[in-house]
């Protein structure tokens, strides 16, 4: 589409009406061609352990979205960026749907002790779930690798937190040189081929880091964690930086701010960011549909207090994904996780130079 086209759907668009639900993402009028940021759905949770729904969790942010005013004051044209999300690739949900019930089976085979009545039918489903996980991984790494090569910035949107590895394979064979990565988890995501699945949701931060150019991994909001995990991090070299529920409590508890506690948390980030973030991060009253909800966690404002500072100290955003996100019995998983995504996306672009905010200079 031509620059003049673009800029007519832009002067025919009105950002204060009602979301149009023939629109895209938001009620926007872009083609993912057109968009300045992509957003990629993958719907896919095979190896959930608990509850599952977040395969659904793309549809019901899409739809929440078209509640979502566009204003922001920090960004007033926000808008204009170009924001869309790509349609959900159906062979990768089916493929969900079809492993998902012999994931559960399995699992509930290791919780009865596996008994040896149920070793020849469970036996393989690993290596079978592995294979199909590697797939994944491959179609992700080219889908996101192609679209950032065509200039786009991308966003991952889950499913589980087990889909964005291969995004994250992507960006590390456009970034030689290495990033960070910034976690925003209930979960430390480090067990080593959790219940056998190598491409497990709880096994996500445990692949990324055999990727060298995963410089380091900042953990902000855990409070769930296993031994094999604190081990991890504790004979790590200062790779993975913690900043569990148990440290912010306690900064918060002697009165240091949470301007403070970002702080420090940015501190450790290197210049490139990837941001990844889980909706159990936050309080689980903010999405009380996800999987492994656990007590605790932030609040809306200051997960996008930290996003804005990140960028405000000049890092960028080379990528990011948001999951976990289950539909629920209410509509308030995916009203809060559309609000997330567009901020997520809006800073991403402002770190980008693709957008500018109030008080932030554009990059070089």
């Amino acid at each position: 589409m031509s620059d003049s086209t673009l800029a007519q759907k832009i002067a025919n668009f009105d950002p204060n009406a009602l979301g149009d639900a023939a629109g895209g993402l938001f009620g926007l009028p872009f083609t993912p061609e057109e968009a300045q940021v992509v957003v990629v759905p993958v719907p896919w949770e095979v190896t959930v352990s608990y509850r599952a729904g977040t395969a659904q969790g793309p549809d019901a942010i899409r739809e929440a979205s078209l509640q979502v005013d566009l204003y922001d004051p920090d960004l007033p044209e926000a808008w204009k960026l170009g924001l869309a999300m790509e349609e959900p690739d159906e062979t990768i949900a089916q493929t969900s749907r079809d492993l998902r019930p012999l994931a559960a089976d399995y699992i509930g085979w290791l919780e009865e002790g596996q008994p040896a009545n149920g070793a020849a039918q469970h036996g393989n489903v690993p290596a079978r779930i592995t294979a199909e996980g590697d797939k994944l991984l491959q179609w992700l790494k080219q889908k996101t690798g192609a679209l950032l090569d065509s200039g786009k910035a991308v966003a991952v949107l889950g499913g589980d937190h087990s889909t964005p590895l291969g995004f994250m394979h992507a960006l590390a064979e456009r970034h030689p040189d290495g990033f960070g990565i910034l976690q925003i988890d209930a979960h430390c995501d480090l067990r080593p081929a959790y219940e056998g699945f190598q491409y497990s949701h709880a096994s996500i931060m445990y692949n990324a880091l055999q990727l060298p150019q995963v410089k380091k991994l900042v953990q902000v909001g855990i409070r769930d964690m296993c031994q094999q995990e604190a081990d991890l991090i504790e004979h790590s070299v200062g790779r993975v930086a913690l900043f569990g529920q148990r440290f912010m409590s306690e900064e918060k508890f002697a009165k240091k701010s949470w301007k403070k506690v970002c702080g420090k948390i940015i501190a450790q980030l290197p210049q490139k960011v990837y941001l990844s973030f889980d909706i159990d991060g936050l309080d689980p009253k903010l999405c009380p549909g996800t999987g492994t909800p656990v007590p605790g966690g932030l609040e809306f404002e200051e997960a996008t207090y930290l996003l804005r500072m990140i960028v405000r100290s000049g890092r960028t955003i080379i990528g990011l994904d948001l999951n976990e996100v289950a539909p629920g019995d209410t509509d308030w998983n995916g009203i809060v996780g559309a609000r997330l995504l567009y901020q997520l996306c809006n800073w991403m672009a402002v770190s980008q130079g693709r957008l500018t905010a109030k008080g932030v200079e554009s990059p070089e």
